[in-house]
């Protein structure tokens, strides 16, 4: 320990927590304008339901299949290294990303973000726990954290303010100043540090889970499109399980898995694992839909919208602040649990909204909506890391998140297919009885609400209020199936909890 403290990096560990902030902060600010744009994105890149989709996925899912790759790579060359290069390739990336000329260009280039992203967040954690002794440690976490939360309620104000203000190019370009100081400061303030003994890359594992999760993605992101029945979804989505067993038998049989499937073997870190998931799962597709809907539907701006996010970001704050609290009166199942079903009833209650539900209404799910999230969020990372050894924290930590990464991509590509599905069966009926509309605009607005309301702005009245009106009914025909899919994976969460979670902290592996 003294000899810590009589070290350059002990004295300026506090400026090195800085710059690790202001790194992850381009990370976190990302997905969350993102979200935000993706209504003038269709507007004005006339994206189709499914690309805004890919837009969103192909950020976190390259993120979440090789954040595990990453880690392993810090270690082995040097976290500070891998965190400067990290910040370059996402700076590169968003830089691309504010000049794409076309859907599958921004898709690639968040892609390639993705890869920065996911070489940024696990650097971070292993330079703060090498730089921060014991006794301080769980403070800079908490700083960390923090700022992370603060990051994730700003950034959709942020995001309107821009979108309102300047073109959809700045959600891209506001990443580069960020990054620039991140970058200066960081050659001089973030110190070095590598595993002495670092752990074997996981080669084959890291290929066949991105190919897994790719083609997962893909058929269920084309099933919403093309149909269930279509032969390139069933041959994309048989291959995802042919994938999905590889890796799992690979990872049980290499001596360096990227995977420690040995952890699963302990029920609260499996359970805490299984409720991040299912979590992310069914809130990160809402997420998604939510945008549409204040935009497309409710006419909000990008920065009312934003705005209007502001009790979800409370919400999240008071519940995670609180929960280890009850947490302490009544065990991690009972408060999980609780979140789930807070989650369940909010999901019920938003299946009830319509094309011009009140905002009191719409803010009061909200609220209560992150609230319970954080009745879920921090027990159940609670319950993960507290069943692993220090020696193994980091590990798991890294675990916890790529499995909420991985299930949010899937979340968004089963809910958003849910929803384009159902939008395009309920629109075809609707127009049905619209006299004198032609079918090729027929076709091109039975994509999404978005193209749907966009085409109807260039059409006389009362055409145009007709098409409008028919597209924002059947989106909440949509809608109401999204919601209740998220209130079904709620249920199924406080099931999974309530058979598996042990209410207290045990052993670890």
């Amino acid at each position: 320990m003294e000899a810590l403290k009589n070290t350059r990096e002990y004295r300026m560990r506090w400026l090195t927590l800085v710059v690790i902030a202001i790194s992850v902060l381009i990370v976190v600010l990302d997905s969350t304008i993102v979200n935000i744009a993706l209504p003038t994105l269709q507007r004005e890149l006339g994206t189709t339901i499914a690309e805004l989709q890919w837009i969103i996925t192909a950020y976190i899912m390259v993120f979440g299949a090789l954040m595990l790759t990453t880690g392993s790579l810090a270690d082995r060359w040097g976290r500070a290294r891998l965190l400067q290069l990290g910040i370059i390739v996402f700076a590169g990336g968003s830089l691309a990303a504010a000049f794409a000329s076309s859907a599958w260009q921004l898709i690639m280039w968040r892609a390639i973000m993705g890869v920065g992203g996911a070489m940024i967040l696990p650097a971070t954690l292993a330079i703060i726990t090498n730089v921060f002794p014991r006794e301080e440690r769980g403070k800079a976490i908490g700083v960390w954290a923090g700022l992370n939360g603060i990051g994730i309620a700003l950034g959709p104000i942020i995001g309107g303010l821009i979108i309102d203000s300047l073109k959809w190019n700045w959600i891209f370009l506001i990443n580069l100043p960020i990054a620039a100081v991140a970058l200066i400061a960081g050659w001089f303030l973030v110190p070095d540090s590598r595993d002495p003994k670092p752990k074997r890359l996981d080669i084959p594992g890291t290929v066949l889970s991105i190919a897994a999760l790719g083609s997962l993605v893909f058929g269920l992101i084309q099933g919403g499109q093309e149909g269930w029945g279509d032969p390139t979804v069933i041959a994309s989505l048989a291959g995802a399980a042919v994938l999905i067993f590889s890796f799992i038998l690979w990872e049980r049989h290499t001596d360096h898995p990227m995977l420690e499937i040995e952890f699963f073997k302990n029920r609260r870190f499996s359970a805490g694992v299984g409720a991040v998931s299912l979590m992310a799962l069914a809130m990160i597709g809402v997420t998604f839909g939510l945008t549409l809907y204040m935009q497309f539907v409710q006419g909000y701006t990008a920065l009312e919208t934003g705005l209007r996010f502001v009790p979800f970001a409370l919400g999240i704050l008071i519940g995670a602040s609180t929960a280890d609290r009850i947490v302490a009166r009544l065990g991690t199942t009972r408060v999980i649990i609780m979140g789930f079903a807070g989650t369940a009833i909010a999901g019920a209650l938003a299946a009830f909204w319509q094309v011009e539900t009140a905002y009191w209404q719409l803010g009061a799910v909200f609220f209560g909506l992150g609230f319970f999230l954080g009745y879920i969020a921090a027990p159940a990372t609670d319950a993960v890391m507290g069943a692993l050894t220090e020696a193994k924290a980091g590990i798991g930590s890294a675990m916890n998140t790529v499995s909420r990464m991985v299930a949010g991509a899937i979340g968004v590509a089963v809910t958003g297919s849910a929803l384009s599905t159902v939008y395009s069966s309920s629109f075809g009926k609707a127009v049905a009885a619209i006299p004198d509309l032609p079918a090729e605009i027929v076709e091109a607005a039975s994509d999404s609400v978005g193209a749907a309301v966009t085409i109807a702005q260039q059409l006389p009245t009362p055409l145009s209020d007709l098409l409008a009106q028919a597209a924002r009914e059947s989106f909440m025909d949509g809608w109401q199936v999204m919601a209740l899919i998220t209130c079904g994976m709620s249920i199924i969460g406080a099931i999974v909890i309530l058979k598996f979670m042990p209410p207290r902290h045990g052993g670890t592996v």
